[in-house]
């Protein structure tokens, strides 16, 4: 995009995906299964929310682009 450096998003130029974890997901399952779809979708963490009963609301993004990415996996 002209006039935009490399890293440089509007909050409308990322898409956004919402999970949620069970409580029986440790932190540790969690932090692997995050890496694995920011290592290979290309998704960041954009939020988490810790509720009371330990499940974990988590919203993924990543920037817009033209070409198409590889689908979040349940």
């Amino acid at each position: 995009m002209p006039g935009r450096t490399p890293g440089q998003y509007r909050e409308m130029d990322y898409e956004y995906v919402p999970l949620r974890l069970p409580p029986n997901v440790d932190r540790v399952t969690a932090a692997a299964q995050l890496t694995i779809q920011a290592e290979f979708s290309g998704w960041e963490l954009a939020r988490v929310r810790l509720m009371r009963d330990g499940t974990r609301q988590v919203v993924l993004r990543r920037p817009v682009r033209a070409g198409t990415q590889p689908n979040l996996s349940y």
